[in-house]
């Protein structure tokens, strides 16, 4: 990328002034590396973004951005409904609430490696993965109302989890406004039986070990310390997500041309947040949040009862549940006052600073941690909320590592057999039924994740806590 039309304001901000239609700026959080390795269509999107109605203060880009749907990944938006803001299917993307959870085993390295390979077999036998995979829950049109509306808290009563997870759950394990009647029989059909299951692409479950610790205060607060094992989670909404996603998409379409609202690209299709269309998406949008928080909940129960077998003291607490595709009312500080805003975060993550009054009061004095997934041949990190990332993107972070290559370009370079080879070599235990899949997410597909997470730090965004390395990876 030629880097030249951006200014540098911090070593690690960089600035494109608005031109054309756009309202607002551009902030890219990066380092001159990471930015010069951006894909212009991310930046040509961002600029998109900053052209829609009711936009407050800029469009922002994560350090692991890149070309997305209609929003980049690693894109953050905030719209004042107002003054005209919209709501955009394509800010939130297909994969509604994907998200990660870490939980703690109170286990170490030596614990888990004597009896690894058997630990990593039943793991996959026990947590259905890869393309339409189903699960051993099926449900009928009553309990999937009851589920779009409960989220983990409906999981809970099902007898999938323990009560203390909901104070760790982002929105405590139910997104509220959710409206299961916005949401297509087609869409509740696809989930009918994929509760409880990874799905495909980057999803996964892995066991990791804490290979480094960068602030030992908070560590000891989060309950890790160095070679402790955790395992996470990340995975979604699944076919539901996206079909609502794909259905409104279509809508808002028809609907932005009705409100005179002009899409740089129909990709952004959106509509008035107060529209009957916006609030109809809102509602199902936030139905999707809550199968994503029900169905990582139902597999954070199936990972408890798996290691139970194993290691019958370990209880697996949850340290943090918190989604990255999402749209939510929050108010934020804008020209001195506050505001209602819609802040849409897509391939981002919610980064909460120390005293924010939604957090536990076990975490709330030292900030919300933020779980950034890397690649399966790498490492992932824990960080923790920066007070100063509500002044640079509404309490926002990156959220993984972010692709450097499309799938295909993956699929052309790399044998999955080969991957798990040489990730065994390495002492990390790859299980997943497409060899495909292990190739598209081979880890030279991705950018440097210690490189994105330090261009965060930089920023102001979220802080380091801790890197962790794989040590087992159920992948979809």
């Amino acid at each position: 990328m030629d880097i030249s039309r951006f200014t540098r304001i911090e070593p690690a901000t960089w600035r494109m002034e608005p031109s054309g239609a756009m309202s607002v700026p551009v902030v890219i959080y990066a380092d001159e590396t990471l930015l010069q390795e951006m894909d212009d269509k991310a930046v040509e999107q961002a600029s998109n973004v900053a052209s829609l109605p009711g936009i407050v203060r800029g469009s922002y880009v994560m350090p692991d951005g890149h070309w997305g749907y209609g929003f980049p990944i690693g894109g953050v938006a905030a719209f004042d409904p107002d003054r005209g803001g919209v709501v955009s299917a394509g800010g939130v993307g297909f994969d509604i609430s994907c998200g990660v959870r870490t939980m703690l085993t109170g286990l170490f390295v030596p614990d888990v490696m004597r009896v690894q390979r058997p630990l990593a077999d039943s793991l996959f036998r026990q947590i259905p993965a890869g393309i339409g995979s189903k699960g051993a829950i099926t449900l009928d049109a009553i309990d999937m109302d009851a589920m779009l509306a409960g989220g983990a808290q409906w999981a809970l009563e099902q007898g999938w989890g323990d009560e203390a997870d909901l104070e760790r759950i982002e929105e405590n394990g139910k997104m509220a406004g959710a409206r299961p009647d916005s949401v297509s029989e087609r869409a509740k059909e696809r989930q009918r039986e994929e509760m409880g299951t990874l799905g495909s692409g980057n999803h996964y479950l892995e066991v990791q070990a804490v290979a480094e610790i960068f602030d030992h205060t908070v560590a000891a607060a989060f309950g890790i310390a160095e070679d402790s094992v955790v395992v996470t989670i990340h995975c979604g909404s699944r076919g539901l997500g996206h079909q609502i996603g794909s259905e409104f998409l279509k809508e808002m379409v028809i609907t932005a041309e009705a409100r005179g609202i002009t899409l740089p690209d129909r990709e952004l299709a959106c509509a008035p947040v107060n529209s009957e269309v916006g609030q109809r998406y809102l509602g199902a949008m936030r139905a999707a949040t809550n199968c994503a928080l029900a169905n990582r909940e139902i597999l954070g129960h199936y990972a408890r009862r798996v290691f139970a077998h194993f290691f019958p003291n370990a209880d697996l607490p949850i340290l943090f549940d918190v989604s990255h595709n999402t749209c939510k009312a929050e108010t934020h500080l804008v020209d001195g006052k506050r505001r209602e805003l819609f802040v849409h975060r897509k391939g981002a993550t919610r980064a909460f600073g120390p005293g924010h009054a939604s957090l536990p009061l076990s975490l709330r004095p030292f900030g919300q941690p933020v779980l950034i997934g890397g690649s399966m041949g790498t490492g992932s990190y824990i960080l923790v909320g920066d007070e100063r990332s509500e002044g640079k993107a509404f309490s926002s972070a990156c959220h993984g590592a972010g692709r450097a290559l499309s799938r295909h370009a993956a699929l052309k370079q790399w044998s999955g057999r080969k991957i798990v080879d040489e990730l065994a070599a390495r002492g990390i235990l790859v299980r997943s039924p497409s060899t495909r899949g292990v190739a598209e997410e081979a880890p030279g597909a991705y950018k440097d994740v210690g490189a994105v997470v330090a261009a965060a730090e930089h920023a102001g965004l979220a802080r380091r806590v801790a890197r962790l390395r794989p040590l087992i990876c159920v992948k979809g």
